[in-house]
């Protein structure tokens, strides 16, 4: 699963920490590596044990976003900052076994977040999110309206042999997926307007279509759509950030507000868990499953991360209603929840059984280490930490701290 998020330099905390250089940070499907993007380039990192994998330094440019496609030599790059390398409305496919660009998407808007997996590139904008085929010369096959989505929120599962998709649906607070395995084959004159133009000086494709995208060429191959699209209620506010499990079968969701993260089913659209990551509102950076189900993290603009167990619920595969959804063992509950149907929900919320407040108090996005009871966090001054924490009792400890830029 990837959770990438932007990290900006902005924030209720001291300007003075974050890192100048720094313009977005990501992990890769399972966690392994990560990614950054610079004022002047990108970098690679392998998450645990810590170590950089490679470095790119371009003369005429930043890189405001980048996706990773597992390890895999293959990289999606938006142009940023002072000087962005690309434009802001295009997706630069990188080789880097080559170090050249093998493809560009062009849009009529600024791109927002960009995820890779292996047949397709997810691409969000502010009103659409899109999708497109990976390989030499992308097809378009999907265009779905959201509602404001200036954040970019987006999530598709990570596991090999699973492709659902969440993002925000046309009304706000609302959640769409989608089984992009369960499409089917349309008549090609039904694809939307998809066009694709080969550049032969740099044997790169450029791809477009009528949905949010340019272009001047019909593009081969037969359109597809989705077959199954479920829509869920899922706050009152805007979504702020979403998460798809590996195996696609949950998707969790934050809103603006930043205090309830629900978690629900993508095929019944059923409310498994209900947690409660504060009180105060909050603008939730990331969130991730881990690569069991069992756990959640969170993280947000307060500098802490927040541990949920899921395991019980997930290992009884009850789905409770909404009223009563609540998580499972292990997490903590108000000593009066005896009197939850007496007194204001609040005290009948699930709170995390870990947290901790990472070392400088700056936004960051988290994702799970190799050990089970461990948490990798990238943050916005330029550091990755880790921590680990007790099963049982919640404790943590910070294990290290680098600067990667």
């Amino acid at each position: 699963m990837n959770i990438g998020r932007p990290v900006p330099r902005t924030s209720s905390g001291s300007q003075e920490a974050y890192a100048p250089e720094l313009l977005y940070a990501t992990f890769n499907q399972d966690y392994g590596c990560f990614a950054i993007g610079t004022q002047t380039g990108f970098r690679i990192f392998n998450s645990d044990p810590y170590k950089e994998k490679m470095r790119r330094e371009f003369k005429d440019g930043g890189i405001g976003i980048v996706a990773m496609l597992y390890r895999s030599n293959y990289l999606a790059f938006v142009g940023g900052g002072r000087n962005p390398r690309f434009p802001p409305n295009k997706v630069m496919l990188w080789d880097d076994a080559s170090s050249k660009i093998i493809a560009e998407l062009e849009f009529r808007s600024d791109v927002l977040n960009v995820q890779l997996q292996r047949e397709r590139i997810v691409v969000v904008l502010r009103n659409k999110c899109i999708v497109c085929s990976l390989e030499a010369k992308p097809r378009h096959l999907h265009a779905f309206e959201t509602s404001d989505n200036d954040r970019g929120a987006m999530a598709i599962s990570g596991g090999s042999d699973t492709s659902v998709l969440a993002f925000p649906g046309r009304q706000k607070g609302h959640i769409q997926t989608v089984d992009l395995h369960s499409c089917v084959g349309l008549p090609s004159a039904v694809q939307d307007g998809a066009t694709v133009q080969r550049t032969s000086a740099c044997s790169r494709s450029s791809i477009s279509a009528d949905s949010g995208m340019t272009s001047s060429a019909t593009a081969s191959g037969a359109g597809v759509y989705p077959a199954n699209i479920n829509i869920v209620a899922a706050h009152s506010t805007s979504i702020s950030a979403l998460a798809v499990s590996a195996d696609g079968s949950m998707v969790a969701s934050a809103s603006e507000k930043g205090t309830l993260i629900r978690i629900f089913n993508t095929v019944s659209g059923r409310l498994l868990h209900e947690l409660r990551r504060g009180v105060d509102r909050a603008d939730i950076y990331s969130i991730a499953f881990s690569p069991d189900n069992t756990r959640l993290c969170v993280s947000s603009d307060k500098g802490t991360v927040h541990v949920f167990n899921l395991e019980a619920k997930q290992s009884t595969g009850r789905q409770l209603p909404a009223e009563t959804a609540t998580a499972s063992a292990g997490n903590r509950h108000s000593n009066l929840k005896f009197m939850k149907d007496l007194l204001p929900k609040y005290f009948s919320s699930v709170w995390s059984f870990a947290h901790f407040r990472t070392a400088n108090d700056v936004r960051c996005i988290c994702g799970f280490g190799n050990e089970r009871n461990s948490v990798i966090v990238l943050c916005a001054d330029g550091t990755a930490q880790k921590y680990s924490f007790d099963s049982y009792r919640g404790i943590s400890s910070r294990e290290w701290y680098r600067k990667f830029i």
